[in-house]
């Protein structure tokens, strides 16, 4: 019965994952596994070993939701490019005031000092420019065409390709231990999510699946390693910087949206207006109200897994 209750919700986290600002973290704290999910992610044989009846089926129930969501959202890409991205807009918004939280959040609510407020603000500024030079870059160098990936054919496999589908997996899969933040929305950022969105369902289709593999291979590769070193950089970042660490992550969301807004010049008639309202709307609040619980728990979490650790070294 506990294999079967871990499948479905790996299946849920899955799914999480492949919608971009909603977390998967955040679901496992939900879930009351993320202490459990955070100390099972190591190269410890014995370790996993184990735990193997917990790690076996959460990790088939996350792969399966990625694969049952991936041909969906190739689907919406394809022929609702703009409701789309309206929807996505929508969950950055929604993602903002739990980040903004978890940035401006100190021990016992005491009010930041002066230093540690402008250190944080240009932190958050660091993220904002990142993510404003990125998009830049990308109208200037790539067309700006922020559906390319989703509409047309799959992309020519290049080193530069690979290398980018590389790093955001493994920025990815950092972000996904974080509960709150959204690894699939960061591969958004990056431009690599529509390329990999678009490739796992092509993995089936025999005149395709050997030019998907290839570029999903250096993804694959980025989120495991992102995930084994991911889990003890996370901790440590959010145990000494908490305010700075969620700075820039805010900085990245806000600067995100200028990157995904389509612009209200795509908007053709009422109708389609109404829809694209509606889905901003829906967007902002799955968003919102899957983030709502993360910053407390994320922090108790952490704090609970510190202490597991320095029991694993006492024993």
């Amino acid at each position: 019965m506990n294999f079967i209750r871990l499948l479905l919700i790996g299946i849920v986290i899955g799914m999480a994952n492949v919608i971009p600002g909603v977390s998967g973290g955040t679901l496992a704290v939900v879930f009351n596994i993320y202490d459990k999910f955070v100390n099972a992610i190591t190269l410890n044989l014995k370790k996993l070993k184990e735990n193997w009846r917990f790690v076996v089926p959460l990790l088939t129930g996350m792969a399966s939701g990625v694969l049952i969501f991936s041909k969906l959202i190739t689907v919406l890409y394809t022929n609702f490019p703009v409701q789309t991205n309206f929807f996505f807009t929508g969950l950055i918004l929604g993602s903002i005031p739990m980040l903004f939280a978890a940035m401006t959040k100190t021990k016992d609510d005491e009010k930041m000092g002066a230093g540690k407020t402008i250190s944080v603000v240009l932190c958050a500024l660091v993220g904002l420019a990142l993510l404003l030079t990125f998009s830049y870059l990308e109208v200037k160098y790539g067309g700006g065409d922020k559906t390319a990936g989703m509409t047309a054919d799959l992309p020519e496999w290049t080193v530069k390709l690979a290398a980018r589908i590389f790093f955001a997996g493994l920025v990815g899969a950092v972000a996904m231990i974080v509960p709150g933040i959204s690894g699939s929305l960061l591969m958004l950022i990056l431009g690599v999510y529509p390329i990999v969105m678009k490739s796992i369902p092509a993995l089936f289709l025999p005149s395709q699946t050997f030019h998907a593999l290839i570029l999903l291979l250096p993804n694959g590769a980025g989120v495991l390693i992102g995930l084994l070193s991911g889990a003890q950089l996370v901790k440590y970042l959010l145990k000494k910087v908490p305010n700075h660490t969620y700075a820039v992550i805010f900085g990245l969301l806000c600067g995100s949206a200028f990157n995904l807004f389509p612009g209200f010049s795509a908007i053709t008639g009422i109708g389609m207006a109404i829809v694209c309202a509606l889905c901003v709307i829906i967007g902002a609040a799955m968003a919102y109200f899957s983030t709502k619980l993360a910053p407390a728990e994320a922090n108790t979490s952490i704090q609970q897994d510190k202490s597991a650790i320095q029991q694993d070294a006492q024993d």
